[in-house]
């Protein structure tokens, strides 16, 4: 019988469980009453190891996001905030540059703040090496999988991104578009890029079985200017390109401005997705089709992950958490 089990059979979440076994405040009387006798029911007992992790002497839970431009981010950092403060958790958010060391930074923090856990909003994985044992507290990945790594301390969110992409690029080359540019971050093999990328070669590589079909891949950073800089490069150096998914919603507003200025309409001259769903992809002009991450699951079970983990020991877990494709105005079909 663990935490999780007497979650499921309450009805409640781990977070509220956690409230209660801990004799916290925030927990209603009913749900009170029923967890500690579903507890008492089934005989519930803490394992000792956990309770003193839950015993000893530490501060806040940080986060810890790469770049300061991802809107999606923001989002989610802005809910899990909110949850943690409900729980009475301290929440310290760190920014660090997009090609930053977020394990270097993570360690100088366990010694210094001396943190409950750490949460990662733009990991890189090929970062995550022999130092990650120097971690003893535990650690939420959040939009990428971390289930490589093969770390007791290391949990994950986050979509199927290779999926996701490939929807993306089956549903342009539905529309009859043939001649792709794709613009993300750099296609490296534990990079979250990577995963997006084998998403739009398999889609492409499966059609050219009974049609002609082609992508050209720029790498760029997660931003606007990014975006708006490869854009320019890409319909410069191949002016045949009739589509452009963007690996981002902010870099798809980057290409919408290239797009502009280089006098193609959208979605007229040149079709435009996104990826990430963010707030403002619905009042871009014409609204961005792109693929939605729910941000409001990712951060509710990234908050229980690391609630769990802080309080009982538990192995590392890693879930994919659903995503959608919303249509907007930015693609059109041809051909």
């Amino acid at each position: 019988m663990t935490i999780k089990d007497i979650a499921r059979i309450s009805g409640y979440g781990i977070g509220t469980v956690s409230r209660v076994i801990n004799n916290q405040t925030g927990v209603s009387d009913a749900a009170r009453e029923k967890i500690l006798r579903v507890i008492e029911e089934n005989g519930f007992e803490p394992n000792v190891n956990a309770k003193l992790l839950k015993m000893s002497a530490k501060s806040a839970v940080v986060v810890i996001i790469k770049g300061n431009q991802n809107m999606l981010f923001a989002d989610i950092v802005e809910r899990i905030q909110s949850q943690l403060a409900g729980y009475d958790e301290d929440v310290i958010v760190e920014y660090i540059d997009e090609d930053g060391d977020e394990i270097e930074y993570a360690i100088k923090l366990i010694r210094s703040v001396n943190p409950k856990g750490i949460m990662f909003l733009g990991a890189n994985l090929a970062l995550f090496d022999e130092r990650v044992e120097e971690m003893k507290i535990p650690g939420v990945i959040i939009t990428t999988s971390g289930d490589i790594l093969a770390n007791d301390n290391i949990s994950s969110i986050t979509i199927d991104d290779t999926t996701a992409t490939y929807d993306m690029t089956r549903y342009l080359l539905e529309k009859g578009h043939r001649h792709i540019g794709v613009i993300g971050g750099q296609v490296s093999e534990k990079q979250i890029s990577f995963n997006r990328y084998k998403g739009c070669k398999r889609a492409i590589d499966e059609w050219q079985h009974d049609d002609r079909a082609e992508f050209t891949y720029i790498p760029c950073r997660y931003s606007m200017k990014a975006g708006y800089e490869a854009t320019k490069r890409l319909l410069e150096e191949q002016p045949e390109v009739t589509a452009i998914m963007a690996l981002s919603d902010t870099i798809a507003i980057g290409v919408m401005r290239a797009a502009a200025d280089l006098g193609k309409h959208i979605p007229e001259e040149l079709s435009v997705t996104g990826f990430d769903g963010i707030e403002l992809a619905g009042y871009c002009v014409p609204r961005l089709t792109t693929i939605k991450q729910n941000t409001e699951i990712m951060a509710s079970r990234s908050v229980d992950i690391m609630l769990k983990h802080i309080n009982y020991a538990a192995a590392g877990e890693h879930e994919i958490v659903p995503y959608s494709l919303i249509e907007g105005e930015s693609v059109k079909s041809i051909g």
